[in-house]
């Protein structure tokens, strides 16, 4: 036990001393941390166990992206927001049910062992996009705002959204085979998982927001204690959704939202700390997974499970949303840069794990195309993140747009 704490605490060290100076390079940390994972793990050095590592993957995952979402939402320029909200919204109404659509079609034709339930559930768990994998794009200040803010609120969203779809679809596939009661109500799952997770996290995020600055104006807050505050409200938010059987996601992502516009100003100083726990937390998460998954899954794939891999990344995510901005006033090329980047990762990886809870027959297949899927993701959208937005950025200045 000592000895993996003391590579991991040391890793993560060495890793914090050089990370701006890897930040400014064509790659990314994630990536870095999943290549240390595979190489730590059984099937290179072995100084890992894949299988123990395994258990705490999804509490880490679920933990780290309810962190992400809330800082990320609370940082939201609601002013860019407001005068160009037509972006997320065209995304997630439009782009959304059009990746998921395709993303069924394909899974049908190309994975004859999953029923047509399977193949949704499968489309559905890769429609969700990562808002940390796509923090180098949403944090670089070179790429025009609007573009940042539309997709920080999409990977906020939409993984919350893919929420009750996913647990639709399982419904209805659990429903369809023998001893499915037939009673669950898919709508009924949808209004509950959003509503539930909306007012969760609006109202404890205003009530927490609200109690830290009386708290705040009596000097009871002290410098050490304020590191963790914002941490905590981000936690008990998913929780407590989670708890009522709503999004926990949703939760996070509304709450985060609520507590930056009723902290306004202070936004940055407050959530400091908490970024900082989340941003350790998400390459830690990666260095399991690079460990735990990959390193054991990578003899498994298939052509099947590495095209439909690829296609997710490319034709399945880019086309709907791709046209789903058309008539929304953006250039040819923001469309295909907010097309392109909608990488997959913490979401895809915990809607992979509760998939194999419920012991669907296609879960090892739909998990092993997931996996792959992030994997990749990982790499196309890590290496390309700097050049592209170098490029949208020249681009937008040239166009005027």
């Amino acid at each position: 036990m000592y000895d993996e704490l003391a590579i991991l605490a040391l890793f993560v060290f060495l890793y914090s001393i050089v990370a701006g100076r890897i930040e400014r390079s064509f790659v990314s940390g994630p990536i870095v941390f999943v290549v240390a994972g595979i190489i730590m793990g059984p099937m290179v050095l072995g100084w890992f166990e894949g299988d123990e590592v395994r258990k705490d993957l999804r509490l880490l995952a679920d933990l780290t992206l309810a962190l992400i979402l809330f800082v990320d939402a609370a940082h939201a320029d609601l002013g860019i927001l407001r005068k160009r909200f037509e972006i997320p919204l065209r995304m997630l109404l439009l782009g959304l049910p059009g990746v998921i659509a395709l993303g069924f079609g394909l899974a049908l034709v190309m994975f004859d062992m999953l029923s047509v339930f399977e193949a949704a559930i499968l489309a559905t768990m890769l429609a969700a996009t990562d808002a940390a994998l796509g923090k180098a794009v949403i944090t670089d200040q070179s790429v025009p705002a609007r573009i940042r803010e539309g997709l920080n609120v999409e990977s906020g969203l939409n993984d919350g959204l893919c929420v009750p779809i996913l647990f639709v679809f399982i419904a209805l596939e659990l429903n369809s085979g023998a001893g499915g009661d037939g009673h669950t109500s898919p709508l009924l799952l949808v209004a509950q998982e959003l509503g539930i997770g909306a007012l969760v996290g609006v109202g404890l995020a205003a009530a927490g927001a609200t109690l830290y600055r009386y708290c705040w104006h009596k000097g009871w807050v002290t410098p050490i204690w304020m590191q963790i505050s914002v941490a905590g409200l981000a936690l008990a938010c998913f929780a407590f959704a989670q708890n009522l059987h709503g999004s926990g996601y949703i939760a996070s992502f509304t709450g985060g939202i609520t507590f930056g516009l009723l902290a306004g100003r202070s936004t940055h100083k407050l959530v400091l700390a908490a970024e900082g726990v989340a941003e350790t937390l998400a390459l830690l998460t990666w260095l399991l997974f690079g460990v735990a998954v990959i390193g054991q899954l990578a003899g498994f794939i298939t052509w099947q499970v590495f095209v439909y891999s690829i296609l997710s990344l490319t034709v399945i995510r880019v086309l709907p949303v791709f046209l789903s901005l058309t008539g929304s006033g953006e250039s040819v090329n923001s469309r295909f840069f907010l097309s392109w980047f909608g990488p997959r990762g913490l979401a895809s990886i915990v809607f992979a794990v509760i998939v194999l809870d419920y012991e669907l027959p296609g879960a090892e297949l739909m998990s092993l195309v997931v996996v792959f899927t992030v994997f990749f993701s990982l790499i196309a959208h890590g290496l390309s993140a700097h050049p592209l937005a170098r490029w949208i950025s020249a681009s937008e200045d040239t166009t005027g747009e």
